[in-house]
């Protein structure tokens, strides 16, 4: 068996969009379509900050990048909406995902969803998904959740809320915008058992900053970005079809 890297795994954290499922592609073609009227194009550069984003935010820093031509951010938002409706329902589950979700449900290894998707878009780009994400069982925060003073990533905010209020861990209280927090011993322990699974730049930040282990499985294009936070992943896959679970001290895959 392969050594583990980290013994004291015992839950593991979902990113969702470009992570699960493939609809890092619906987002780019869409914007792409609305941009191009203008003679404009959002690059990976500026993708690589949407992402994780709540829908608003993301939108307001894709426009900030625009400032010369006359696109109203509602006007944009209810344009991409109606395009990404429809493609939605159909988008496929990514290499991995289905064979990794089902054996931690197997072995009873507790699991969330922390995506920066609002609520009615997590319905529609799962619904058809079930086998899949029935195995969450509701444990899932999303970005628009009505709850106080959640940041979006970089911040850990989601990934803490999702282990506290969804899987009943004790990782202790979230920082605000300029003050310390203290955590006890056993709330940075517990925070360290937990693994979250990434596959933007902000999303890989705000789990390390949660005090979690982190394996990032970027899109190829984000490895030209350039990156100058200190956080970095403690693994990083092309793919989740190379995960391993024994690596983290978690049940191995049935040979």
């Amino acid at each position: 068996m392969t050594k583990a890297l980290r013994k004291n795994i015992e839950y593991v954290l979902f990113d969702m969009d470009g992570l699960m499922i493939d609809s890092e592609k619906i987002y780019t073609d869409v914007t792409n379509e609305i941009l191009a009227k203008y003679g404009k194009e959002m690059t990976w550069d500026i993708k690589a900050g949407c992402m994780g984003k709540p829908e608003k935010e993301a939108a307001q820093y894709l426009l900030s990048f625009f400032p010369d031509i006359s696109l109203r951010l509602e006007d944009y938002l209810s344009q991409r909406n109606t395009l990404q409706d429809l493609a939605w329902p159909t988008v496929p589950l990514l290499p991995g995902v289905r064979k990794l979700v089902l054996h931690l449900r197997k072995h009873n290894i507790p699991v969330a969803v922390a995506t920066g998707s609002r609520r009615r878009n997590y319905e529609m780009k799962t619904g058809h998904l079930g086998e899949v994400f029935g195995c969450f069982e509701g444990k899932v925060i999303c970005g628009d959740d009505p709850r106080s003073g959640m940041r979006s990533k970089p911040n850990p905010d989601i990934f803490l809320i999702a282990a506290k209020e969804t899987l009943g861990r004790d990782v202790g209280p979230l920082q605000g915008e300029n003050e310390e927090v203290s955590l006890t011993e056993a709330q940075k322990i517990e925070r360290s058992k937990g693994l979250v699974l990434e596959d933007g730049l902000p999303g890989m930040q705000a789990g390390k900053r949660a005090g979690m282990s982190v394996v990032w499985v970027p899109d190829v294009n984000l490895l030209n970005v350039d990156y100058s936070g200190h956080e970095k992943a403690d693994q990083m896959l092309k793919s989740l079809e190379e995960f391993m679970p024994e690596e983290w001290g978690l049940p191995p895959y049935d040979s």
